[in-house]
């Protein structure tokens, strides 16, 4: 079973309308297959044999249609207890999913939503960092200094500022996220911090962006788009690969990283 450092990303999953027609569009970009829960409205998302993600169906019309993102817990009352001391909002209490861990979810005190796991019988992603699975996780925030200060106490993040090139060509800040424990920097961040600017309508909430990487980064965007999906950010050169924004056919955002070293 793999195993996740304290707070690292260890699980993603999308909650859609349509269940069946997520398994056609996510099985057409990434060649995902899929094994359905014994009963329950969700699907597990193998890439090449390995466990990536979920596809689940909303209970609720009322809930967003989204991509979540789970760090991993050794102690999920403890950090829950955190969360509460840091200034965030516990959305739902310690939950047990069975054999396979037990999960929460909670919100950023700019109101972004994430979820935490702590492991049983399953620790998380199976493949990660290689295409077809998560590689990268990062949250957008219109407060990036209450947010940071929320991060570091609650899951224990120390963060690197750095500056990324940006669409219109000016540099735009960024905070990277190591696990404590780990010397801060990038080479051993496992997130990341964005500033939403004046530039996006004031009715746009923060939220988590999944990246998952691709072998090619302008073929995936053809690929969604052939799908239904849409372009929220037409792919763009960073120093980190060629990365691009996208919708899927029921409005989940989600990024594409094409890493550097496979770019030809």
């Amino acid at each position: 079973m793999a195993v996740f450092a304290q707070s690292a990303p260890c699980w993603v999953d999308v909650q859609l309308s349509d269940l069946e027609a997520g398994k056609r569009f996510y099985g057409g970009l990434f060649g995902w297959t899929f094994r359905a829960g014994d009963g329950m409205p969700f699907a597990d998302a193998y890439s090449d044999g390995e466990l990536v993600a979920a596809l689940a169906a909303k209970q609720d019309g009322r809930m967003p249609t989204t991509w979540g993102v789970y760090f991993s817990t050794d102690d999920i009352r403890a950090t829950v207890a955190l969360v509460r001391k840091a200034g965030g909002q516990v959305i739902t209490d310690p939950v047990r999913a069975g054999a396979a861990g037990v999960l929460a979810q909670a919100a950023d005190p700019g109101g972004a939503v994430f979820g935490l796991w702590q492991a049983g019988e399953r620790a998380g992603f199976e493949k990660r960092n290689a295409p077809g699975s998560f590689c990268w996780t990062e949250v957008h925030t219109r407060r990036p200094e209450r947010v940071d200060a929320f991060y570091e106490e609650a899951l224990g993040f120390r963060g690197t500022d750095i500056e990324l090139p940006g669409s219109a060509g000016t540099p735009e800040p960024f905070r990277v996220w190591s696990p404590a424990g780990t010397e801060p920097g990038e080479d051993t961040a496992v997130g990341g911090r964005a500033v939403i600017t004046d530039a996006f309508p004031e009715m746009l909430p923060s939220y988590f962006l999944t990246y998952f990487a691709v072998a090619d980064c302008d073929r995936a965007v053809e690929t969604a788009t052939r799908l239904g999906g849409r372009i929220t950010a037409s792919p763009l050169d960073s120093p980190y690969g060629r990365t691009a924004v996208l919708q899927d056919d029921q409005g989940a955002a989600f990024a594409v990283l094409q890493p550097t070293e496979l770019l030809p």
